[in-house]
Formats: C-alpha cells, sequence, structure tokens
C-alpha cells in the first residue's frame, strides 16, 4: 500500500508540479518537538544556541518568516531531517539523493488579513545561486491544521511546464494584479488548486510551480516549515558564494536526508 501511494505521488508530482500529501506522513512525536520547537523559536528561544539566519521575530499582525529555523531549534532540526520526510521527498522527485539547504518556519497569524498574503511566484525567481530548475524543490510541512479558511498553499496546476517565466513577487499582496502580469504559454489554463493538510501533512512542489496565499480567516495562526531541497541533480553556479551555497558541505545547516 505504501509503496503504491508513493508511485501515485510520483505520478502527480510530474503532472501537476505538486503533490499533497494529505494524510499525515510525519510521525507524531516528530511533530510535537517540532512544534515546542516553533513556540520557542517565535518568543526567540534557540536551544541550539544557534539563532536563525534573520531577525524576524513573531508579529500578530503579519505573516511571520523566521529562515533557518532548524539551526535554532533541535525541534526543528528533528523534523527536517525526518526519516519519513527523506523517504517521501525521494518517492515524490525521483531522487536517489536528497540535501536540505534552507527552511523557513511560516507563522500565518488570524486577523493579518493583507499583511498575511504571499503573491504568486516561482522559487527559482529567488534561487538563482543554482544553475538549472531541475533538482529543485519544497516541502512544506504543516504543523497545524490548515483548512480552507487558513490562508492555505494555493498551487497552478502544471505551472512547472511554463518554464522560467521570473514573473510575480513573493512579497506581493495584490493576488489578481500579480495573475495578470503573469504571461502564460499559448494554449495553457490557469487552474488552482488549494494545499488542505492536516498537522503532519505535507505538500512538495517544483520550483517552477506558481503558487500564493491568501489571509488567514480562521481564529487560529496557520503554522508550517517550509524546507527547500535539492536533488544530485542541482548544481551551484559555479564560483558562486551566496549564502546558501556557502554551506552545502556543512551538515547542520544542510543535512543530506535521503541516500539511496
Amino acid at each position: 500500500m505504501e509503496a503504491a501511494r508513493k508511485e501515485n505521488a510520483r505520478r502527480q508530482y510530474d503532472r501537476d508540479g505538486f503533490y499533497l500529501a494529505s494524510q499525515p506522513i510525519i510521525p507524531h512525536d516528530v511533530l510535537a518537538s517540532a512544534v515546542a520547537g516553533m513556540e520557542a523559536v517565535k518568543n526567540g528561544d534557540f536551544d541550539t544556541g544557534v539563532p536563525p539566519s534573520n531577525e524576524a521575530l513573531y508579529d500578530p499582525s503579519r505573516l511571520c518568516k523566521i529562515n533557518d529555523a532548524h539551526l535554532a531549534s533541535t525541534g526543528i532540526y528533528r523534523l527536517v531531517t525526518s526519516d519519513a520526510l527523506g523517504k517521501w521527498a525521494a518517492a515524490v522527485s525521483g531522487a536517489g539523493r536528497v540535501q536540505v539547504w534552507a527552511s523557513q518556519l511560516l507563522i500565518k497569524p488570524p486577523g493579518s488579513e493583507v499583511a498575511g498574503h504571499v503573491g504568486w511566484h516561482q522559487d527559482r525567481q529567488y534561487w538563482k545561486f543554482w544553475r538549472e530548475s531541475a533538482g529543485l524543490f519544497t516541502a512544506w510541512i504543516a504543523l497545524s491544521d490548515v483548512g480552507a479558511t487558513s490562508g492555505p498553499m494555493r498551487f497552478v496546476r502544471r505551472s512547472h511546464r511554463w518554464g522560467f517565466l521570473d514573473q510575480g513577487d513573493f512579497f506581493g499582496s495584490d493576488q489578481e494584479a500579480l495573475k495578470a502580469d503573469i504571461r502564460m504559454p499559448e494554449g495553457e489554463s490557469w487552474e488552482e488548486a488549494d494545499a488542505l493538510l492536516p498537522p503532519g501533512g505535507v505538500s512538495f512542489h517544483h520550483c517552477l510551480t506558481y503558487h500564493a496565499s491568501n489571509a488567514n480567516t480562521s481564529d487560529l495562526p496557520r503554522c508550517s516549515v517550509a524546507v527547500h531541497m535539492r536533488t544530485q541533480e542541482a548544481e551551484p553556479v559555479s564560483g558562486d558564494r551566496s549564502y546558501y551555497t556557502s554551506h552545502l558541505d556543512d551538515d547542520a545547516h544542510c543535512p543530506v536526508i535521503f541516500r539511496s
């Protein structure tokens, strides 16, 4: 049953540019330690003694994005290096090797309105320190229940096949204006899908897949960890010494979570 589920995940990822593991794949104890880690990190408590790579703290009025929280929390590090996540990432991507190269703790408070928006974009727009798009993808792990009113991630089916358009803006709030400026290839259509996930559920998406999220109109924060990964296909730009590619040999920063 598990093998069939993973094979189906691979087919869906190839076809649509994303896959939703809508049944929890993260073990309960791993999830619980990550949630505890989130609560500590958002309040500036780092049990590893190492801070995240930015100084953002929780602000109940807007989307909170704390970069590389896995450096600051043993619970979040345990989450991003979990065996279950590594095996699913490999199954979805078809990889023989999967390496984490960045993470983001994302908390979208209720009532944050447009300040909680993430605009339509391709991740590749912000990842130009990698040579090509192949082998670059993200696992988005729900730490809370993500329902239709939580401001869930929204993916555009098959948009990973449009190539790198370099249009859109993560930080934009006017979704319709951003969408209008994205020049789809002739004959393509815009078909959105919401990533509705339980705690421990995971979505995987290709770095060229267009995605965004709207306001959280529920009564509770929407909490997640985004884990950026590469397979053996992805190589940094020659001579590049950006923050992320300069730490690829450091297992604390960039752990390898799957090897075939």
